[in-house]
């Protein structure tokens, strides 16, 4: 029988998104943390039902059978000279014909931390529904996603902002002229994956077919650039999928959402 994990308060919820977008300090979470250790429920316990579980939240394995997963990494002259990347294609794809068969691609763009578990399972996610999939990491130029958000997004504010949008365009440009590609890609991300994949509707223009961004930021006044079809998901639709997964008292999936 697995552990039922504490049912969290929505604020506590609500105050760990705020820490992990970098709005407040580590200290300031720390202290916030404590008012709701109330009812038996103690400070440490509320901080590891907050804390990212990726075992918990995966929905397809890396060694699942049906993908072909590699690390690949793409030149960025423009950018930080190169960046790193999680590849997936179905398997699927791969063994129906002689060569290899070309299926559109996605490219998904990480949060403020870089290329953590959870995005790595989206992609795969991807690759089952017949896309060939690519998630850079842009904190490349640094080492690569340390294997901590927290530390993850300490590193992603040391990077130059210019260089790492030129390093997703160079990713979003190489998927689209891969061989096994049909040449029709589109991007989505989350948060700062978010702002990205507005950022390449408007900077590829006809070069992509389509965007989904989560919360990220609006491209401004490049509207008219934008040739892509785009789906924005709004902040407040994601508060009102949280909203509904709080009832069900799983904070995994409401982090997921945040």
């Amino acid at each position: 029988m697995e552990p039922t994990r504490p049912t969290v308060p929505r604020e506590a919820v609500e105050l760990y998104n705020l820490f992990i977008h970098g709005e407040i300090s580590r200290r300031d979470f720390m202290d916030g943390v404590q008012r709701f250790a109330v009812g038996g429920l103690a400070v440490a316990t509320i901080i590891e039902a907050l804390m990212p579980n990726y075992a918990l939240g995966q929905q397809v394995s890396k060694t699942d059978d049906r993908i072909k997963a590699t690390y690949e990494t793409v030149p960025s002259p423009q950018g930080n000279g190169s960046i790193k990347g999680y590849f997936v294609r179905p398997v699927s794809a791969d063994t129906r014909a002689e060569k290899p068969v070309k299926l559109p691609g996605i490219l998904v763009v990480h949060e403020n931390r870089g290329l953590n578990p959870h995005i790595e399972d989206i992609a795969r996610r991807l690759a089952l529904a017949n896309f060939m999939v690519f998630a850079p990491d842009g904190l490349t130029s640094l080492g690569g996603f340390p294997g901590d958000d927290y530390k993850g997004g300490q590193m992603f504010s040391k990077v130059d902002g210019k260089k790492m949008t030129e390093d997703f365009i160079a990713s979003a440009m190489w998927l689209k002229s891969r061989p096994d590609c049909t040449g029709k890609i589109g991007a989505t991300g989350f948060c700062f994956g978010g702002g990205m994949s507005n950022t390449l509707a408007v900077r590829l223009g006809p070069d992509i077919a389509a965007a989904v961004p989560y919360y990220g930021g609006p491209p401004a006044n490049d509207i008219p650039k934008i040739k892509a079809a785009i789906r924005s998901i709004s902040r407040q639709e994601m508060e009102a999928l949280a909203a509904q997964a709080m009832t069900l008292g799983n904070a995994t999936e409401v982090r997921a959402l945040l």
